[in-house]
């Protein structure tokens, strides 16, 4: 007789955490780390790596927008979205991997960015952070450089 398992999801194993750097004129204006919401989608992409399909579903690019709603489970997309590749990737522990992404002095100028996401190679949300109302007003003298852990 063959027994059938049984298995109950946790919510909130894998979770993830971002810590920006704000220079104006190379000099630090402002140091905001905090946690981010990991979407229901990055769960099914994850399940999906593991099988070996879905090589599109890497994490390869970051993104900013100007949407300040709260983050939620089923966001799917950054709104008005500047995104650029993410700059490399560490393994801070054996269970997680932090992505460093720089957005330059000329990039994304004149933007009131509110949110922050992760994008899958295939253009899928992985993960999702607001900044609770405050707003970074992009201007060429300002840099925003990340450091985004994903823990599993």
């Amino acid at each position: 007789m063959r027994r059938q398992m049984q298995f109950q999801e946790r919510s909130g194993v894998m979770r993830g955490r971002l810590e920006l750097v704000l220079r104006r004129n190379g000099k630090v204006v402002e140091h905001d780390p905090g946690d981010n919401l990991i979407v229901n989608v990055a769960r099914m992409n994850m399940a999906r790596l593991l099988s070996g399909e879905g090589q599109n579903k890497v994490v390869n690019r970051v993104a900013v927008g100007t949407n300040g709603a709260a983050p939620t489970p089923d966001d799917t997309v950054i709104t008005s979205a500047y995104m650029k590749p993410i700059s490399g990737f560490v393994y801070p522990t054996p269970t997680s991997v932090r992505f460093d992404f720089i957005i330059l002095e000329n990039e994304a100028n004149g933007m009131s960015i509110v949110e922050f996401g992760l994008v899958a190679a295939d253009g899928s949300l992985v993960a999702r952070r607001t900044r609770g109302g405050k707003r970074i007003e992009k201007e060429d003298d300002l840099e925003i450089e990340g450091y985004w852990t994903i823990l599993f």
